[in-house]
């Protein structure tokens, strides 16, 4: 995903020069590993909460800029089809996930239901380290992935409270698609999204400097952060048991494999398949579980956050990502 300079032609913020050598992983993993060893010794480090909070929009609306200057140069027609494909293979991964958690692992409706969703759903943190990865790589990919990184937050919502409760049993559709549409994560990542959109690569040309030259650094720091939160979820997970440490693991890598499958399927690049290919992989610890927490409130929050935050997240950044990446190549 580029963007077009004040100063030069476009060029990704994560991207590196021409004559210098891709680094074997991504550095901004290690400020994630900073932080979950820093938790694990149960050190007093910390980001400030309004620090987190900021760090957290400024990533949101940076990612939507981004795939909204990419969404400028293309006919929205164009994409109708590859959109309806990847949101309808995408609509199976909470469907499997809550089959095995009922019949496999022998969950609760409700907690079956409410992990399933955010299984099904996405990550926006794990979308952009995937992107930062490629970017050192000099692998492109195209911009309008950030179109699907949309589209895939609020089916698996839906498709959860369906699941715990049925289509007329009393959800709250109206609080819930009001916490989906209008929740911190999705309207400054839609809003942004729409800004670079209208505005186009000359119209953002300006804020190159901000959003796009500083976003690695913010990513970094917001990572740290992550680290520290991931560790605090460790106790929640090991009292869940062997079964869902598996299935945080097991589950990513088969949807990745579809991810990247059908990435391949609609015509992506070997770039964009491996975000895709993210995007499936990845679980929602933030949009999912405000839903959750207001259609299936009988869950319990500690199974579905310690699974996705406290061994999904930290695989996909350390090994997932670059196991998405060989699928799709290895598909293409």
């Amino acid at each position: 995903m580029q963007a077009n300079s004040d100063s030069g032609p476009a060029r990704d913020p994560g991207a590196i020069p021409a004559n210098e050598t891709p680094m074997p992983f991504e550095p901004v993993v290690l400020f994630f590993l900073l932080g979950l060893v820093a938790g694990v010794l149960r050190s007093d480090l910390k980001l400030p909460g309004a620090l987190y909070e900021s760090l957290s929009l400024f990533l949101l609306l940076a990612i939507g800029l981004k795939g909204g200057v990419e969404l400028a140069r293309h006919a929205l027609a164009d994409l109708a089809g590859q959109a309806a494909v990847v949101v309808a293979v995408a609509a199976l991964i909470p469907l499997v996930a809550f089959a095995l958690l009922r019949r496999l692992g022998r969950f609760a409706r409700s907690d079956a239901a409410s992990i399933a969703a955010h299984y099904g759903s996405v990550s926006v943190v794990t979308f952009a380290v995937a992107a930062s990865y490629l970017a050192s790589r000099g692998e492109a990919a195209e911009g309008h992935l950030v179109v699907f990184l949309v589209l895939l937050e609020f089916p698996a919502l839906l498709i959860g409270v369906l699941l715990a409760r049925g289509a007329g049993r009393g959800a709250p559709w109206g609080r819930l698609l009001h916490e989906a549409l209008a929740g911190r994560s999705v309207l400054p990542l839609v809003g942004g999204l729409l800004i670079g959109w209208a505005a186009g690569p000359d119209g953002i040309a300006p804020l190159d400097r901000l959003f796009f030259d500083l976003f690695k650094g913010a990513l970094a720091f917001f990572l740290l952060e992550m680290g520290l939160i991931a560790a605090s979820r460790l106790g929640d997970l090991r009292r869940a048991g062997a079964f869902l440490f598996g299935f945080a693991v097991l589950v990513p890598l088969a949807a990745g494999l579809l991810g990247a499958a059908t990435a391949t399927f609609v015509g992506l690049s070997v770039g964009g398949a491996a975000l895709l290919a993210t995007l499936y992989a990845s679980a929602s610890y933030i949009a999912a579980p405000a839903a959750m927490r207001i259609a299936v409130p009988e869950a319990n929050p500690a199974l579905s956050i310690g699974a996705a935050l406290g061994v999904t997240f930290p695989f996909n950044l350390l090994l997932g990502i670059p196991a998405y990446y060989w699928l799709a190549a290895a598909l293409r």
